[in-house]
């Protein structure tokens, strides 16, 4: 399955002038734990709720003078919109992330999540379930 059939593309993004505590503004209005940094439709880092805990709190710095480039992670991993499941979940296992932006080249297209993979396993065994309990005999 192509993660294109699973990616959420209403992605939050920011400009990396963005303030830290807008950011944590945007978190909160969206419902969300990561915003995709970019600039123009490429993104170029990617911060998380985890990121604004340990970069700023965590470290003591004054959050007024932060901005979204200063606490994003900018080795951004990405994804390619018609690559499959395995290959989205093997570059999370590997890079040990859980947000993933899809891209169509050098442009935003989308956002796979571990929490959005964790839903359709969920969905797979319940089909399987039915499966089994349709052939199985009536105790």
């Amino acid at each position: 399955m192509p993660i294109e059939d699973l990616a959420r593309s209403d992605v939050v993004t920011a400009d990396p002038e963005t303030s830290v505590a807008g950011l944590a503004a945007t978190m909160d209005e969206e419902g969300v734990g990561s915003i995709v940094i970019t600039s123009g439709d490429a993104p170029v880092g990617i911060v998380t709720d985890r990121d604004l805990t340990v970069r700023v709190l965590g470290e003591g710095v004054d959050p007024a003078g932060q901005t979204a480039e200063d606490v994003m992670t900018s080795d951004l991993c990405t994804v390619e919109s018609n690559a499959g499941f395995y290959e989205a979940s093997n570059l999370m296992a590997e890079n040990g992330i859980r947000r993933l932006p899809v891209c169509e080249g050098d442009s935003l297209v989308g956002i796979i999540t571990a929490d959005d993979l964790n839903e359709l396993l969920a969905d797979e065994q319940q089909q399987f379930a039915e499966i089994i309990r349709a052939q199985r005999p009536e105790y």
